[in-house]
């Protein structure tokens, strides 16, 4: 298994929407766990493959505190089902947005169909932060970041700041 680098904003590739996975074979399994390994090192609790720069749609989550035991979860080409009318407010961060948190209003419960590590079909009910975790990955999948539900003025914020620190970095 590997690390790989996560891309950051205002990287462009962020912005593209994922290709469905045809079959879960060796290749996205190596993926998957590399995908692990990358979240867990960072640290986070979620990961889409768009975020270390391949657009497929797989998503890795672990919602496990420091100290417990790990439970790795992982969605191939999830879809949302179902979403309730009820809304929750999660503070929101994102590993391609590095040190930067805002609370982000989505639906409290939602229903995902998806394959699992084996290529099995799946349905899942989530509520809670598992249900606004999947909701913030498969964001990415289609190309949209938690910043996207933020005002104008926020968004466009913090968009210039991690401009101005890409020029940095570049012209370094």
């Amino acid at each position: 298994m590997a690390l790989r680098p996560i891309i950051i904003l205002p990287d462009p590739v962020l912005r593209e929407k994922s290709t469905p996975i045809v079959r879960v074979d060796d290749d996205v399994r190596a993926l998957v766990a590399d995908m692990f390994d990358t979240m867990y090192e960072a640290p986070g609790i979620g990961l889409a493959a768009v975020q270390v720069g391949i657009t497929k749609r797989i998503v890795t989550i672990d919602l496990a505190r420091e100290g417990e035991e790990k439970q790795p979860l992982v969605f191939v080409n999830p879809e949302i089902m179902w979403s309730s009318d009820e809304l929750s407010v999660y503070e929101e961060g994102c590993l391609s947005i590095p040190q930067y948190y805002e609370e982000v209003e989505r639906p409290a419960k939602i229903r995902v169909r998806y394959q699992d590590e084996k290529g099995e079909a799946r349905e899942l009910e989530a509520d809670g932060l598992l249900a606004t975790c999947l909701q913030h990955e498969i964001d990415h999948l289609e190309g949209k970041l938690f910043i996207d539900y933020l005002s104008k003025l926020k968004r466009d914020r913090v968009v210039k700041k991690f401009q101005k620190q890409a020029k940095r970095e570049h012209d370094l």
